[in-house]
């Protein structure tokens, strides 16, 4: 019941599902009690008493763990709905795994942020066959503006490096940019606004660029998060020999913002990296 975890938890209750939570913290579900959610003692209890589970961990080996902890209580045919962000690799395996098992499993990563799942207006990749995807579409549109089928089991993971790929190079590009127009002596708010309603605007000029007008790099998405996204990517995009230079150059300098010791920051901390380094670095 994290950032992203709570609000679409809270969606689904706001439209009328019977919704049962558990988190490793426990005082993070008292909010979704208040608003209706039963609270579960353990992950056992949980399984036993829903037949949709939706997921929303960290990395491959979080969602493997929750799984274990769940299977052995699970209801025949339970589906499993992961909107974490893990490797392909073993989204594909935990689709066999579970198949195996009698129960369903759909990868379906999210994009949108901590404001979309707030909104209810989350982008989301689902991967899995017709039938296990048709059952959870449903659900998930209580916080997606769009969501779509991209493929079989994994092909939800592989669409969602597609996006983090994106995402990278548009992060690259505001900080690159801002930090450029800062040692050039022009004023950022104005040149900020003046690139983010031309062709050279993105999602990351609206919404980090302000952020970094203000010098907050609280977190919303976190350099050591993105660094794991990029991992996965890395992994991918090895597999299927594709190249992702831009994405190996964002993930380089974002090593060094770890390092200083910045890694739980929001990524838009990027922005101070590139005013420390110069022409020839």
């Amino acid at each position: 019941m994290g950032t992203m975890g709570a609000p679409m938890a809270g969606h689904l209750l706001k439209a009328g599902h019977s919704v049962t939570v558990w988190n490793r913290t426990a005082a993070k579900s008292a909010p979704l009690a208040d608003a209706g959610a039963k609270i579960a003692p353990d992950l056992a209890s949980l399984a036993a008493d829903c037949d949709v589970v939706f997921l929303c961990v960290n990395r491959s080996r979080d969602v493997r763990a929750c799984l274990d902890a769940m299977l052995p209580t699970a209801r025949p045919g339970t589906l499993f709905v992961d909107h974490s962000t893990i490797s392909p690799t073993a989204a594909k395996e935990l689709h066999d795994a579970l198949r195996g098992a009698g129960h369903r499993f759909v990868d379906a990563p999210v994009t949108g942020g901590s404001l979309g799942a707030q909104k209810g207006q989350l982008t989301i990749f689902l991967g899995g066959s017709q039938e296990d995807v048709d059952a959870a579409l449903p659900l998930v549109t209580a916080y997606a503006k769009r969501a779509e089928r991209v493929g079989e089991g994994g092909a939800g993971q592989m669409a969602k490096m597609a996006n983090q790929i994106a995402v990278g190079a548009a992060l690259q590009g505001l900080c690159e940019a801002l930090s450029f127009a800062h040692k050039a002596g022009l004023d950022l708010e104005q040149i900020r606004a003046l690139i983010a309603g031309g062709s050279g605007g993105s999602w990351a000029f609206e919404n980090y660029g302000p952020k970094i007008l203000n010098g907050d790099y609280a977190p919303g998405f976190s350099v050591k998060n993105q660094r794991k996204d990029f991992g996965y990517c890395a992994d991918a995009a090895r597999a299927i020999d594709a190249a992702i230079p831009s994405t190996l150059l964002t993930d380089k300098l974002l090593a060094r913002l770890e390092e200083r010791g910045d890694g739980e920051l929001t990524t838009a901390v990027l922005y101070e990296e590139m005013l420390r380094m110069g022409a020839d670095d």
